[in-house]
């Protein structure tokens, strides 16, 4: 399990309760089990939590079941963990968004512990497997792989990093004046 201040990120295996060497068969019998005990129509607690459980054991077998996937997401797993020491851990939905040029270019804004911020543009992200779409009242998060994956940002005045995990159909909720409020931007009182 990945722990930053902000988010906890599991990956795929924990979800499904297995090693990272399991086994096909091992996978499988765990993914059933799961699926069996988290399936929303069978239990009758919160059921926003039990769905969003539930989906993700789907999205955990959906990678963990097909063999080039699981391959391809082995290798992230272990490149993310190559990346070197980061400051924090952060989920994308932690970031403040700006909307620039109608809703063509977009930045996501994290604050550093210096009191500059991390940040990097929809035109990078793009180049790094990531689409932003503006959706209503919220900015909605696509990666083009079927699994979570993770970047990695400088900050802009000093030597930190964080690490920012981003998973296919994540939403960021658009806060009014939360940039001009950051960057000290003043709203006209007329």
């Amino acid at each position: 399990m990945l722990v930053g201040e902000n988010c906890v990120h599991e990956t795929y295996y924990e979800i499904l309760s297995v090693k990272e060497d399991a086994s096909y068969e091992e996978i499988r019998n765990c993914y059933r089990s799961a699926i069996l005990h988290s399936h929303p129509d069978k239990l009758s607690s919160s059921r926003c939590s039990s769905d969003d459980k539930f989906l993700k054991i789907q999205k955990a077998w959906e990678v963990l079941s097909d063999a080039e996937l699981r391959v391809v997401y082995d290798n992230d797993i272990r490149s993310s963990r190559q990346d070197g020491i980061t400051a924090d851990e952060i989920s994308i939905e932690d970031m403040s968004v700006e909307i620039a040029g109608g809703d063509e270019a977009m930045e996501l804004f994290y604050q550093c512990r210096c009191g500059d911020y991390f940040s990097v543009d929809s035109s990078e992200l793009k180049t790094m497997g990531f689409a932003l779409l503006r959706d209503g009242d919220c900015v909605q998060v696509r990666r083009l792989g079927a699994f979570v994956a993770s970047v990695v940002l400088p900050c802009g005045s000093c030597s930190l990093k964080t690490r920012v995990w981003v998973d296919s159909d994540m939403k960021i909720p658009l806060q009014d004046n939360q940039l001009g409020a950051m960057f000290g931007e003043v709203g006209s009182d007329t």
